[in-house]
């Protein structure tokens, strides 16, 4: 029983901080964000393409690393791994955004609302077994890497503007 309660509210934290993180990038870096949605709405198979090149850059010294026996090299390893999930994860805000958007025609809400059922859909979608772990997560991972890179390289597409945020003023 234990056990069960466990897992329970280990899918339960789990399925609450994804989104949670998605509106934290959201939030921190509008801009990215929103760099990294344009980029996967304007051109998403040279993003899928940008981020399986890098998820081969990066996949190249994490395998190298690992295979050492040398405690240090291992945690670098590690390192590697996390810090390219978290740095994927501003490009899953992105699809999670662009989600949102779409879903705006069929549904009156604001945008914060829009994306967090985005990020939600994608979550849930990922979870599904085989199927979502297959052909939701490996894909999604892809293009928020790719969708990443060109957010964070500035590299907009042609002809596509970047609605940049802005700043918020209090007003007395």
């Amino acid at each position: 029983m234990a056990d069960m309660t466990a897992t329970f509210f280990v899918l339960l934290i789990l399925g609450t901080a994804v989104p949670a993180t998605f509106v934290g990038w959201w939030l921190l870096f509008p801009n990215l964000v929103r760099r990294a949605q344009t980029r996967l709405e304007a051109t998403p198979w040279k993003t899928f393409w940008l981020g399986l090149a890098v998820f081969i850059a990066l996949l190249i010294p994490i395998v190298i690393f690992l295979a050492l026996p040398f405690g240090p090299a291992k945690f670098l390893g590690w390192m590697l791994i996390g810090g390219a999930l978290a740095l994927s994860s501003i490009g899953s805000a992105g699809l999670a955004a662009l989600i949102g958007t779409r879903l705006q025609p069929h549904g009156n809400f604001s945008e914060l609302g829009g994306f967090v059922r985005g990020a939600v859909i994608l979550e849930l979608a990922a979870f599904l077994p085989i199927i979502g772990w297959l052909f939701v997560w490996i894909p999604s991972l892809l293009l928020a890497l790719g969708a990443t890179t060109f957010a964070l390289l500035n590299w907009t597409p042609r002809g596509k503007t970047v609605i940049v945020a802005e700043p918020v003023s209090s007003q007395a």
